[in-house]
């Protein structure tokens, strides 16, 4: 093969990636188009679905972006597009860390990431993602709330450091499901943290479940902090010995 058609075959392979981005660029359109007609949109999707690349995966991420109605053609979407993004394998994982930085809600990305990874580095992928969150106040907490969820039954002492700080959340359903995933540890070095929430809350159903999940466990209280767990018990409980029992 000559110089000649070494030059000619990069030329036309330069050709094909670039007909193969504006493709996608075209179908990844049609498929974020929330005002196209839906027929249309789920033909987009279907196309991207058989690229199965990096590329294909973004643009089928655009589809978790808004809602349509009515609710079933909004499902059917997504279960197409979330097979799509699935079959691109490990080169879909980059992508969707990128839609994550600017999701609303991450429903549908840990869905994706526990479908592409093992146990370990999907529960790595979470704890990356709930660094970016603190305890203020912020108009979206439907993402922290579902990493914390999700993060329930995982048992890693790294899982149990990173949520502990929730609980002193602004949020109350925040503090709620960090006392749920706390406890799914099974790790008396939350005790402490737990107690000095028991006695800062004024959650009503936060205080029970603290009540209810040391109860359970018959876990040893701080005695530096006896007096004041006494007093934040909620109704119907007690410490006795420095163990919280039933009255």
């Amino acid at each position: 093969m000559g110089l000649f058609d070494i030059f000619k075959r990069s030329k036309a392979e330069d050709s094909d990636d670039s007909k193969h981005d504006k493709n996608v660029a075209r179908l990844g359109r049609m498929a974020a188009n929330k005002n196209a007609q839906a027929y249309d949109r789920l033909e987009a999707i279907q196309s991207l679905c058989t690229i199965a690349t990096a590329d294909s995966a973004a643009a089928l991420l655009k589809r978790f972006s808004f809602y349509i109605e009515p609710s079933i053609t909004d499902q059917e979407e997504k279960e197409i597009a979330f097979r799509g993004i699935i079959a691109a394998g490990p080169a879909a994982v980059e992508p969707i860390r990128e839609f994550c930085m600017k999701a609303e809600s991450f429903t549908w990305p840990m869905k994706m990431l526990e479908e592409l990874l093992d146990e370990e580095a999907f529960v790595d992928e979470l704890l990356v993602l709930l660094e970016r969150f603190d305890t203020d106040y912020s108009k979206n907490q439907e993402p922290k709330l579902q990493i914390i969820a999700e993060l329930e039954g995982k048992k890693r002492d790294d899982v149990r450091v990173a949520v502990e700080r929730f609980l002193d959340d602004f949020d109350e359903r925040v503090r709620f499901h960090t006392v749920a995933t706390l406890f799914s540890q099974e790790d008396r070095t939350s005790v402490t943290a737990l107690m000095r929430a028991l006695i800062s809350e004024e959650s009503v159903r936060i205080k029970n479940r603290i009540a209810e999940g040391m109860l359970a466990r018959e876990w040893v209280c701080p005695a530096e902090l006896s007096n004041d767990i006494m007093n934040a018990l909620p109704t119907g409980y007690a410490l006795r010995e420095g163990i919280v029992r039933k009255n």
